[in-house]
């Protein structure tokens, strides 16, 4: 039986939410800040009927050097990642690591209940946010007269 979306009275605020994020993100990609947008991690959100799951690409970076805020329904995600240590002096012909630090924040559709729980998985940061218990799909039964 396929599952129908799950409807709330705040459903397209958040779509309008989305559409202004996207729509400020394209804007600053388009005036030359490109750079500093590729060194963002790419993010994927989905829900399931108990979380908010974000996935995040953070290769490069160790899980010891990346940091998770959450303040009510606002997700950041910092990580910086540093180059070896150069214990000899040497003269490089062609060089693209370095030093490097990022900072994305995005807002869930609503605040999170419970524990929020963190994995890192061969470059992949899966953050998995329950959902208070108001915004659950909920059953109500009923009887007849």
């Amino acid at each position: 039986m396929e599952r129908l979306p799950v409807r709330t009275p705040y459903s397209g605020l958040w779509t309008l939410q989305r559409a202004v994020d996207s729509l400020f993100d394209d804007a600053f990609y388009r005036v030359g800040l490109s750079e500093a947008r590729e060194q963002q991690p790419a993010l994927d959100m989905y829900e399931t009927e108990d979380a908010v799951v974000v996935r995040a690409a953070v290769p490069g970076f160790a899980p010891e050097n990346i940091q998770v805020t959450l303040i009510g329904n606002a997700l950041t995600i910092k990580g910086e990642a540093q180059s070896e240590s150069e214990e000899e002096k040497r003269s490089y012909i062609h060089r693209e690591r370095r030093t490097a630090s990022f900072q994305r924040s995005i807002t869930l559709p609503h605040g999170v209940g419970g524990e929020p729980k963190a994995e890192f998985e061969n470059g992949i940061l899966t953050l998995t946010l329950p959902k208070p218990e108001e915004v659950k799909p909920k059953a109500v039964q009923i009887t007849a007269k």
